[in-house]
């Protein structure tokens, strides 16, 4: 017996607004099939859950299903599927119709469902042809059983799911369950709830194959419980994890032998990180980032068959003037064409001056003390103040003292004006001989700015 075992193929899924990324998934999915479905003559394929990326399909992911699909039909090949949490059926008390009841009834896939017993909420019944209906079916000396989504619920349904598979399981076959959850120490969310270990070793005495669904990356338990993996990351979050398919070959003693497969055709991604700490202003900011592609950023090969890339640019430390001066834009339209990149995404994760103020302040100190070292540290940030911070920290102090006694507004200035005299750079900027960057805030207006803040500290 030889069967392919794949999870996660999510058609239809669209990423960062890019129409390429749709057309991705289905290149994966078919890919999967022209090089190892029909090749290796399997006797059937098995999909454990996230056929589509969502229950309401578009026609295009339905048309790259089809296509699929009718490859391994015209081959003779049955496609095998459970619903996932992506393209459950909404509850038949609303609906009884779902995209993938449809591609059931049209023959296309074989999907199983459990349904309800009289005397247990999952009950398993044998595959209807005429119907295209059931809950595991017979394929080449296997007996496949199919499971819901269940979700949070999954602890409470594996022992009622483990009763009924043991009435419904036959000796002498190879018996294989479809299962989408996520599975203990192996999740890719570590916040939400898994089956315990423990639950699913409950039953290894019922089925020798169980295929999983659900997690975005590959791992298998104990050559009994495999998980291959999404065929295409959902997500640039996924891209270092291993995924691809399985190639299963079971011989008559019902020893298996399963062969993690991943090379087909996948959008490749990189992630790239640039420290802006120290940079005096954007241009170094833009020409480190340039650099840092020119060196590491993967460039794609217009002549090769392989996909453009995606590229993530992450900005990150302190960053010592307003985020605002950043031209993201003009970074990522570098790095494209620098690259030839299906799509460049920025991110600023790098501390803004507004928000990096007197890190490890003892918030037991007077408020004179803290007050004076915030008003110092805002001033610091800028990299171009950063020598005379506690100078104009001070001058800060007392003018914002005048504001607070009413004193008028040109007394204030005048204040600040005395205080910056005979300094070479900023009296000139004051007096009006130089003309500073218009991005460039003077010392005046970087201690009204600072007088404005301090304000809130009361």
């Amino acid at each position: 017996m030889k069967f392919l075992h794949i999870a996660d193929v999510h058609l239809g899924c669209r990423r960062y607004n890019l129409k390429e990324r749709t057309r991705d998934f289905f290149r994966a999915w078919h890919d999967v099939i022209v090089k190892y479905a029909l090749p290796n003559r399997i006797d059937f394929l098995l999909i454990a859950g996230d056929f589509f990326d969502r229950r309401n399909v578009d026609p295009q992911a339905m048309n790259h299903a089809v296509i699929g699909l009718q490859l391994l039909k015209d081959a003779g090949i049955p496609a095998i599927a459970i619903e996932g949490n992506h393209d459950q059926h909404t509850s038949d008390e609303i609906s009884p119709y779902s995209w993938m009841r449809s591609l059931s009834g049209w023959g296309l896939l074989k999907l199983l469902e459990p349904t309800s017993g009289d005397r247990s909420p999952i009950a398993l019944v044998p595959w209807n042809e005429e119907e295209h209906k059931g809950s595991y079916i017979d394929v080449a000396g296997a007996r496949i059983f199919g499971s819901h989504w269940y979700g949070s619920s999954i602890n409470a349904a594996i022992p009622i799911l483990t009763d009924a598979l043991r009435q419904a399981r036959e000796e002498g076959r190879f018996n294989i369950l479809m299962l989408h959850t996520d599975i203990e120490g192996h999740t890719m969310r570590p916040m939400i709830p898994a089956l315990p270990l423990a639950k699913l070793n409950e039953l290894k005495q019922l089925v020798h194959y169980v295929a999983l669904g659900h997690t975005h990356k590959n791992f298998s338990l104990d050559n009994w419980a495999f998980n291959p993996g999404a065929l295409e990351p959902t997500s640039i979050d996924e891209y270092r994890e291993e995924r691809g398919v399985y190639l299963v070959e079971v011989d008559d003693r019902h020893n298996i032998k399963a062969e993690h497969i991943r090379d087909y055709v996948q959008r490749p991604f990189q992630r790239l990180s640039f420290d802006v700490s120290g940079a005096k202003d954007p241009d170094e900011v833009f020409n480190g980032v340039i650099e840092k592609v020119k060196h590491e950023g993967r460039v794609h090969n217009p002549e090769s068959s392989e996909p453009a890339p995606i590229i993530e640019i992450t900005l990150r430390g302190h960053l010592g003037f307003k985020n605002s001066l950043l031209n993201m834009n003009r970074m990522r339209e570098e790095a494209q064409a620098l690259t030839g990149a299906l799509h460049v995404m920025m991110r600023n994760q790098s501390v803004p001056v507004e928000y990096a103020i007197a890190a490890g302040m003892d918030v037991n100190a007077p408020r004179e003390e803290r007050e004076l070292r915030i008003i110092e540290d805002l001033i610091a940030r800028d990299n171009r103040y950063k020598s005379r911070a506690h100078e104009f920290a001070q001058l800060v102090i007392k003018a914002k003292q005048q504001a607070l006694g009413e004193e008028e507004p040109e007394k204030i200035l005048e204040l600040i004006s005395q205080a910056l005299e005979g300094q070479t750079i900023e009296a000139a900027e004051i007096s009006g001989d130089a003309k500073p960057d218009d991005n460039q805030q003077s010392p005046t207006a970087a201690a009204l700015s600072a007088i404005e803040r301090s304000a809130v500290i009361q």
